[in-house]
């Protein structure tokens, strides 16, 4: 049975030495959880000095990176990178990625095939604008993500998938549990679709979008939501080693 996952991605928030003392602090009130994978994703310089503090029980994880092993791209960080530097996940395609730096579907399947081929594990994510969903376009748009994204991808090993719904990101809007379910649903249909039933099932698909403690438990319970990919709320003491303890209790 896999274990559902709580990811807490600090986009460009906390310096290294703060973001250290910030995973003591929560390491210290949920060193006891058994039942759920806690992954931190930091920014890239905290990397170094996270993945050297941080029990072998818990995972740290990238924000980005790029295709290529190495060359001239001047700002960017590679896969062999990451990997010396004891990452075990990276987050590719995140709707800020795609929305604010403008990110084709051509460039985040690069960067999957490229971080399975280093033995990393991409946690990739789709997900519809407000103007999408309202034009009822919400499966369009993840079949394409999704087709697009998994372009030569044989196996689905290795690999999590994470739906945001963009309009909720951010916003202090989140979707409904049957918004969750349905979009969780259509996901998983068309993973059934493309590979091995095995393989479709055993895909966690992470919910990510304004998840907070007041929602956590209702939403971790939706049918087809095998954890959270974790934004303003994975930022707080508090309300993040709520989430996760939440998590823990309801698996």
């Amino acid at each position: 049975m896999k274990k559902p996952i709580v990811a807490g991605n600090w986009k460009m928030y906390k310096t290294p030495s703060e973001g250290h003392d910030f995973v003591q602090k929560i390491l210290n009130l949920v060193l006891e959880i058994e039942k759920t994978h806690v992954i931190f994703c930091p920014p890239f310089p905290a990397l170094f000095n996270m993945v050297e503090s941080m029990p072998s029980s818990f995972s740290v994880g990238a924000q980005n990176c790029h295709w290529e092993k190495e060359g001239a791209y001047t700002g960017e960080v590679s896969t062999a990178m990451l990997s010396d530097c004891g990452v075990e996940y990276v987050i590719v395609g995140h709707s800020e990625r795609r929305h604010v730096f403008g990110e084709p579907d051509e460039w985040i399947n690069r960067k999957v095939l490229a971080v399975k081929e280093a033995r990393l594990i991409p946690i990739l994510c789709v997900g519809e604008t407000l103007e999408e969903r309202e034009d009822g376009l919400t499966k369009d748009v993840l079949i394409r993500q999704l087709t697009n994204g998994l372009k030569g991808v044989d196996s689905l090993s290795g690999l999590v998938l994470a739906y945001e719904p963009v309009w909720a990101i951010g916003t202090g809007k989140t979707a409904t549990p049957e918004q969750a379910v349905e979009a969780h649903q259509m996901v998983r249909k068309y993973l059934m679709e493309l590979y091995p039933h095995q393989e479709a099932e055993a895909v966690s698909v992470l919910y990510g979008g304004s998840v907070k403690p007041a929602n956590a438990a209702e939403l971790i319970n939706s049918e087809g939501v095998d954890g959270f990919l974790i934004g303003g709320a994975s930022l707080n003491v508090e309300s993040f080693t709520s989430i996760i303890k939440q998590v823990e209790q309801e698996s």
